[in-house]
């Protein structure tokens, strides 16, 4: 760590099991042709099973477009067309009651980007951030580069009990529980950031709750960040956006995140979207888009694809649920047979898994255990303490990959887990 800032030593440290992963898949990445003994990854949350979809769309004459305008500075917000055609869309997709304001919008390389900007003009340093686990842990790392924001974990169980109706459920004792914890250690508690539908757990969060979770920000003047990345991927679930609320609590410290990145499969094409109506928030993010901004041809190209509603309500969406269900079911079958069960299936990209059953010892050491013989297997899971699960053993599984490299995930997991405790999983034993 030597000539490194001590925020700079702390980001090299903050390494964690994900970002590991893909640095193996990348190295030595399966391929049914030319590498059958490469790593399959079904850890990182990646949509492939539409790409021939948008490989047609994205390489149509419109998207090669190229203006002068667009290799020149423009507007640190965002171009003005793609965030007018972005006001529109999420209008209709999370049925706000009136139209959205592109002048309340932010285009940035990512959401992760925003997550990184935001947290570093409503929060101060040492800030803490109100957040249930499991969560997609990385958003420590995002929201802590800049602010040094830290986060206040908000533990949930699989037991059903009284005061728990469903495994992991999410409920405003709890989060009473987590601002206690924050005061106990001296944390001023500023943000609440949910994911929904929720990552790792794949929970589409009803109306009632969101509404609870709002009037409980609002009560301790909390921010609140609300990333819906995966809110065109739910099925068979209705889901509610906090766009579509008539009334909000508060909607000063309320801030809504989406991108093309999973609803699209588009996670290398880098386009983030906040929606806040802070004009402060709005003129402080357009100062860190500064160092976060969209080249100008990818800006056009997110503009075309968004604004084509005839391809995407007549070829992309039904196409692309029915290939995100097709493959959830390949994957989710295959886990039964292995006695594996999942919950929560509401998202076509991911599954929240119990091996619980098949650790060594029912410790985290014994999940790490059991997730490095997937490495020397090499399949690519990632494990529940990566999330912050409070319980060893959880795992989540991405599903929006072909069939092919479900099926090999699945020969590789009966391999390794034939070796371990729990055998006879071929059996009919339930």
């Amino acid at each position: 760590m030597e000539n490194l800032s001590v925020r700079g030593a702390k980001i090299v440290s903050q390494t964690d099991l994900l970002e590991q992963a893909l640095g193996m898949f990348l190295q030595d990445p399966y391929d049914q042709q030319c590498n059958p003994q490469g790593f399959v990854n079904v850890g990182v949350t990646e949509n492939k099973v539409c790409f021939d979809l948008l490989k047609e769309r994205l390489t149509r004459p419109d998207m090669n477009y190229l203006d002068s305008s667009l290799l020149g500075y423009n507007n640190l917000a965002g171009i003005r067309s793609l965030r007018e055609e972005a006001a529109r869309f999420l209008t209709d997709y999370c049925r706000s009651p009136v139209p959205l304001n592109p002048n309340n919008i932010i285009i940035m390389n990512g959401c992760s980007s925003i997550l990184c900007a935001l947290s570093a003009v409503i929060c101060n340093p040492g800030d803490g951030f109100l957040t249930p686990t499991p969560y997609y842990s990385r958003i420590a790392l995002y929201t802590g580069a800049y602010s040094g924001l830290q986060p206040v974990y908000v533990p949930l169980n699989s037991q059903v009990t009284e005061n728990n109706g469903h495994p992991f459920e999410l409920t405003m004792q709890k989060l009473e529980e987590g601002m206690e914890k924050g005061k106990q250690k001296g944390i001023r508690v500023t943000a609440l950031i949910l994911t929904n539908p929720q990552n790792p757990l794949g929970e589409v969060y009803p109306l009632h709750l969101i509404k609870e979770c709002l009037e409980f920000a609002s009560r301790y003047k909390l921010h609140v960040i609300l990333d819906e990345i995966y809110m065109l991927s739910v099925m068979d679930t209705e889901f509610t956006s906090v766009l579509s609320f008539h009334d909000l609590p508060d909607p000063e410290r309320t801030h809504f995140i989406w991108g093309l990145s999973k609803d699209f499969g588009m996670n290398g094409l880098r386009i983030g979207i906040l929606y806040t109506e802070n004009k402060h928030v709005v003129n402080s993010m357009s100062r860190m888009a500064t160092f976060h901004q969209c080249s100008g041809p990818t800006q056009h190209m997110a503009y075309q694809f968004l604004q084509d509603r005839d391809w995407l309500e007549n070829v992309f969406f039904p196409t692309n649920k029915e290939l995100l269900r097709n493959s959830q079911t390949t994957l989710v079958t295959g886990l039964e047979e292995l006695r594996i069960p999942v919950i929560h299936r509401s998202t076509g990209m991911y599954v929240w898994a119990d091996f619980r059953k098949f650790l060594p010892s029912q410790t985290f050491e014994g999940e790490m255990e059991l997730w490095q013989r997937f490495i020397s297997e090499k399949l690519c899971i990632t494990p529940g303490k990566t999330f912050e699960c409070c319980e060893p053993g959880w795992f989540r599984l991405t599903t929006s990959l072909p069939d092919h490299i479900l099926q090999v995930c699945l020969e590789k997991l009966k391999k390794v887990l034939q070796c371990g405790p729990q055998l006879n999983i071929t059996s009919n034993s339930k």
